[in-house]
């Protein structure tokens, strides 16, 4: 058996949907299914149980759940604006920490996420060397949390028994019910239907023009090609970025958005600028791009679509808003 946190969210669902894909049903699925809409992204899927993350939990800690083949904790408070520290502790460390003990117990290997909020303003770089942690400055509690776990792992000595992700900027079907921490895609696709536009935060960095601020935006589906390298070679530990290896800014991203709506390369849509909310101008990540040195090195050749690939891709989903 599998066990998959997470499993209903946005990437843990689109890898359960891999493993059905493989022939693996065998799966063990927690999450919280609260009043959100994220039950529908497990519609036409195939697993053997499920569990809400707290019932799990306890199932874990009385010794009640068989030896799992393998964990997957995709499972987290992923709210970059919730304002309770107590949550993320609870949730992304704690939480992480009990599974991890539990899961090497059991000599399951174990797959986790990471972020790339950890890098913060990014002032020491965006490489995933474990020796490196001890310099990054997360910009949010979030980040945080993420970064609190990864070290927690090191110091345990246990990075060379498990494997953690970096996520980047990950975008695609099956995140819908993510509110405010949908992509901008997700959310500024009914506005340029409906309006002809899209609406990007100002600058507030002269080395940046409005709309000029980069991220590194992933695909769902190379982001779940590279997952299955990690899951299928469990002998591949520690930390790893997993991003497209290439800053975009948030203007080729719009760009993007009014070729695959329009059809046409011509840039048929408006993009306006809006001042970003005072609370969030300290926190706000002006670049990220994740270095892959370390990933090739492990041998992961895959190669990522390009953004308008991707872009073109999902809006094919978002059209009919369907799943993957």
């Amino acid at each position: 058996m599998i066990v998959l946190t997470g499993g209903a969210g946005f990437i843990g669902s689109c890898f359960l949907r891999k493993l059905n894909d493989e022939g693996i049903t065998d799966i063990l699925v927690v999450d919280q299914l609260d009043r959100s809409e994220k039950w529908r992204n497990l519609l036409g899927k195939k697993y053997r149980d499920y569990r809400q993350k707290d019932e799990f939990l306890s199932l874990v800690e009385e010794n009640s759940i068989p030896s799992p083949k393998a964990v997957v904790h995709m499972g987290a408070c992923s709210s970059t604006t919730e304002t309770d520290s107590d949550i993320f502790i609870k949730d992304n460390y704690e939480y992480s920490k009990k599974l991890a003990r539990w899961a090497l117990s059991r000599k399951a290997p174990f797959l986790y996420a990471s972020s790339a909020a950890t890098y913060g303003n990014g002032s020491s770089g965006y490489k995933d060397d474990e020796g490196g942690l001890d310099s990054l400055r997360p910009l949010n509690m979030y980040g945080y949390s993420k970064h609190m776990f990864d070290l927690w792992a090191r110091e345990e000595s246990l990075l060379g028994k498990m494997t953690g992700i970096k996520f980047f900027n990950v975008f695609g079907p099956n995140e819908y019910h993510k509110g405010e921490m949908m992509s901008v895609i997700c959310k500024k696709y009914p506005e340029l239907v409906k309006d002809d536009r899209i609406t990007l935060f100002k600058s507030y960095r002269e080395e940046y023009p409005d709309g000029g601020q980069k991220r590194d935006f992933v695909y769902i589906k190379d982001t779940i090609e590279v997952m299955w390298f990690l899951f299928t070679n469990p002998n591949i530990t520690g930390i790893y970025n997993l991003g497209s290896g290439r800053a975009r800014s948030w203007n080729d991203l719009a760009r993007a958005m009014f070729t695959a709506h329009y059809g046409t390369a011509e840039n048929e849509g408006k993009i306006e600028y809006v001042d970003m909310p005072g609370e969030l101008r300290p926190k706000y990540q002006y670049y990220t791009e994740a270095d892959l040195t370390k990933l090739r090195e492990a041998g992961c050749d895959h190669q990522f679509m390009s953004l308008e690939e991707a872009v073109r891709d999902y809006v094919r989903y978002l059209r009919d808003n369907s799943h993957l």
